[in-house]
């Protein structure tokens, strides 16, 4: 699909819910960029790890993020995650970068500047956004927003999915994160996730990767048409 008019897209929703897949398909069916939020959260989240900067201690990583350097770079399968010009794709999708990043993004100091950079790579359009306030904090005026969201037992199952390889310990514990990762989501202080006043919600539990792919692209129609 391609349209003289370049829409900001955003998918907001909880860890499993299958929003980064959607958004990556959705983006290459419409020529658009898929911008992450996440994937830089995590890369921080990866370098405060490097570097043994506190999880906790919002000034310093204020700093960190200050003086680091993220590009996504769209590849045929996903985006490319460069943190300070390395290439850190695969290593920001591990565990302990995953747990981590969830305490790095509730910290206001660095959801501020993470926020400014997003809105300063979208701010020209032809963007699908995913992340956990994309709609209501980063974008609040986007074109198309998406609340995407499933049961929580299907979003747990998902993930453990993910890696065929887990031992059930490390699938139980995958469950557990989720859980917890869930209350700090929607409990803490600063952009909550929840949906935007004028999100469509897309519940996932029973619907497929196409099926949820077509009904933005349809929404997307409709934007453009109207």
């Amino acid at each position: 699909m391609t349209d003289a008019r370049q829409l900001v897209i955003a998918i907001d929703g909880p860890a499993g819910s299958g929003k980064s897949t959607i958004a990556a398909r959705l983006a290459k069916k419409l020529g658009y960029v898929n911008l992450e939020s996440g994937a830089m959260y995590r890369a921080i989240a990866l370098k405060a790890l490097e570097h043994q900067v506190d999880l906790d201690d919002a000034s310093a990583l204020r700093s960190l993020a200050d003086t680091t350097v993220i590009r996504l770079e769209p590849q045929p399968d996903g985006n490319r995650v460069l943190l300070d010009d390395r290439d850190v794709s695969q290593r920001i999708r591990e565990s302990d970068v995953t747990l981590a990043a969830s305490r790095v993004s509730v910290h206001p100091a660095v959801r501020q500047v993470m926020v400014a950079r997003q809105r300063a790579m979208g701010a020209r359009g032809g963007v699908v956004m995913e992340g956990r306030d994309i709609g209501t904090a980063v974008f609040p005026s986007a074109d198309v927003k998406v609340f995407l969201d499933a049961d929580p037992r299907i979003r747990a199952e998902r993930r453990v999915a993910q890696n065929s390889t887990h031992t059930p310990e490390e699938a139980r514990r995958i469950v557990e994160d989720l859980i917890a990762r869930d209350q700090r989501d929607r409990t803490r202080a600063v952009s909550p996730l929840v949906p935007a006043s004028d999100a469509v919600i897309l519940d996932s539990t029973n619907l497929s990767i196409d099926d949820v792919v077509d009904r933005v692209e349809e929404l997307v129609r409709q934007k453009l048409s109207s």
